[in-house]
């Protein structure tokens, strides 16, 4: 046997290995499509539109024809629409001061505006609940039972509380 052959021991036969294919761009065959343009007649005008354009163009049509799919595409349109205006045109924020005044006075006068309490006719310092709010407030749902001195204060504390309905169970 010879040993003539084409390729020396050590030596490759594809020195340059194998060719590459050409390198595509990362462009779909949809975004291809999508940047073409179109000509079309408008009113007797004839205009430039992409195809995006275009079948926006379509969709609105369809939708004032009645096609409930191309009137929910049209909302959807509007709704994205107007989340990146609202990104875009973002109020700017003004920081608030504020200024609590913790006064007795201001707080027993909210009441008398909204009709909670009232001043107490007896007492000068002291102010009485309504019996409509304070029956709100033992009407409230809860597991809490009151005791006689509680039941003593909410009724020191209440004007005509001869006139309210104490929840079953909850008075020890």
């Amino acid at each position: 046997m010879s040993k003539d052959t084409r390729f020396k021991p050590g030596q490759s036969g594809n020195p340059k290995g194998r060719p590459r294919k050409p390198r595509r761009p990362n462009v779909s065959a949809f975004d291809i499509i999508m940047d073409q343009s179109l000509t079309v007649t408008q009113n007797g005008t004839e205009r430039e539109l992409t195809i995006d354009e275009a079948l926006q163009l379509q969709t609105y049509q369809a939708a004032l024809g009645g096609s409930r799919m191309a009137i929910r595409k049209v909302l959807k349109m509007i709704e994205k629409r107007e989340v990146a205006l609202a990104k875009k045109n973002r109020p700017q924020e003004t920081p608030v001061s504020l200024v609590k005044h913790y006064e007795a006075d201001n707080a027993n006068e909210a009441m008398r505006i909204l009709d909670i309490a009232q001043p107490d006719s007896t007492h000068p310092n002291r102010w009485q609940v309504l019996a409509w709010a304070t029956q709100a407030a033992l009407s409230r749902p809860g597991r809490r039972k009151f005791d006689k001195r509680a039941v003593a204060d909410i009724k020191l504390f209440t004007s005509n509380a001869d006139t309210l309905s104490w929840p079953p169970g909850r008075v020890e």
